[in-house]
């Protein structure tokens, strides 16, 4: 058993200590060298590594061509709640942390990356496609995912439910652990101990 679809890259963890930096300079009202950091960590290195789990030929349409495509229940019989409310977002990152369940990166939620793009809209690109999208925040992007998926008959619930990385949540998609050989980690220990998904920029 495996407990993440594929290792990432150390390119990952150093983007986020590099966005921490960016993050203190923001603060200080530093934003030419917030602009540097943040052009910095758009990776091709990372870009490489979320393709191969969510890409046109990643791992996700591999295991389909090698199992078959996941078989999924009548929609009128999920669970009608498929998104966590905000208070079981918050219940979930607080016993989860910012870090992947899976492969252990960190990671941050979408609000705090729609912030910084709308302060630095060229340093932090956000396009319709994977290529126009910042490589290191696609990769970091704080999914709330869950374990037996909503499409085969999960609940939405803090039981059901973990935080992953958008990587990982994609790669796996509608398939079971066990039909994948996945096995899920108890709580990240954290890979950097400072890192709060940079919700320090929240006003």
């Amino acid at each position: 058993m495996k407990n993440c679809l594929l290792v990432p890259p150390i390119e990952i963890f150093k983007a986020a200590e590099i966005l921490i930096k960016a993050a203190e300079e923001h603060h200080i009202g530093n934003h030419s060298e917030v602009k540097k950091k943040l052009t910095l960590v758009n990776d091709n290195k990372i870009r490489d590594w979320t393709e191969s789990l969510w890409g046109k030929d990643g791992i996700y349409y591999q295991l389909q061509k090698k199992l078959g495509t996941p078989s999924t229940v009548d929609p009128k019989s999920r669970d009608p709640k498929r998104m966590p409310n905000k208070n079981l977002e918050r219940e979930l990152i607080e016993r989860d942390g910012h870090f992947c369940r899976f492969c252990g990166i960190p990671v941050v939620r979408k609000e705090i990356r729609t912030l910084l793009n709308h302060q630095y809209p060229l340093e932090l690109p956000w396009g319709k496609t994977n290529s126009d999208q910042h490589a290191a925040f696609q990769a970091m992007w704080l999914q709330f995912d869950h374990i037996i998926p909503h499409a085969r008959g999960g609940k939405t619930t803090l039981e059901n439910m973990i935080i992953a990385c958008a990587p990982c949540n994609y790669g796996r998609m509608n398939f079971l652990l066990e039909e994948i050989d996945l096995e899920l980690s108890k709580r990240q220990s954290p890979s950097i101990p400072n890192w709060t998904g940079l919700e320090e920029l929240i006003p």
